[in-house]
């Protein structure tokens, strides 16, 4: 790998943190993962592929849905431990739930609120399960 590269701060399991934000309005879209060979995939491909730890496995976004995450711009924060995406959002989807971002939920009153609608219900994303 490249010196860039050799600059993350990995964690115990070789994984670092993964900020997407969209590129044209700045919303974060999402938290997720990487490893050394999903962050080597991104830069690669020009979009997202993440490590799923949920699946153990790579997950390039958007291989079902068809709403990947292209690329605009990779950062690394100031103590090399977190990365941000910043992307294009095709189809302006980014949850798996069918809305934009998978920050849909806001604290009111002590209580979690939904604030954002679905653009599209996930069954017609995804099929059945």
């Amino acid at each position: 790998m490249s010196e860039w590269f050799d600059e993350l701060r990995w964690d115990e399991k070789g994984l670092v943190p993964v900020i997407t934000q969209d590129a044209a309005s700045g919303r974060v879209l999402t938290l997720a993962w990487m490893n050394r060979e999903a962050l080597a995939e991104t830069a690669r491909r020009g979009e997202a592929v993440y490590w799923s730890r949920s699946r153990a496995r790579l997950w390039h976004k958007g291989e079902e849905s068809g709403h990947v995450q292209r690329l605009v711009e990779l950062r690394l924060d100031c103590d090399g431990d977190a990365v941000l995406l910043r992307v294009e959002q095709v189809g302006g989807i980014a949850c798996h739930t069918g809305r934009e971002s998978c920050f849909f939920r806001k604290l009111e009153a002590g209580r979690w609120v939904t604030t954002d609608a679905v653009k599209k219900d996930p069954s017609l994303i995804y099929g059945k399960r």
